[in-house]
């Protein structure tokens, strides 16, 4: 059962259908869609490697994380992601490799 309700923005989501799309990408979306699952059930699960983003803040100021879709791989994915807008509420706002 999910803690936590996992949405999208509309770039996030964008992302999210292109590795879906593409053949040559479904090892990725297998691991973006398993970062997802994690984030929901527990954000702070130790395979997330989940830290504070230093650099970024959400729309209204949030803190912003970043947690590994992948590790140790060149152009590995990551997940950027904050608390809200609700209680129980993560919006995952970018799905990108590492740059």
């Amino acid at each position: 059962m999910s803690e936590f309700t996992i949405e999208l923005t509309e770039s996030a989501e964008k992302a999210l259908l292109l590795l879906k799309k593409d053949n040559s990408k479904s090892r990725v979306f297998k691991a973006v869609s398993k970062t997802i699952r994690l984030l929901s059930e527990n954000p702070r699960h130790p395979s997330l490697h989940t830290h504070k983003y230093s650099s970024l803040m959400g729309p209204q100021g949030e803190e912003v994380f970043e947690a590994y879709a992948q590790n140790q791989t060149p152009g590995a994915f990551r997940i950027f992601w904050y608390y809200g807008p609700g209680k129980k509420i993560i919006t995952l706002f970018a799905i990108t490799p590492h740059p």
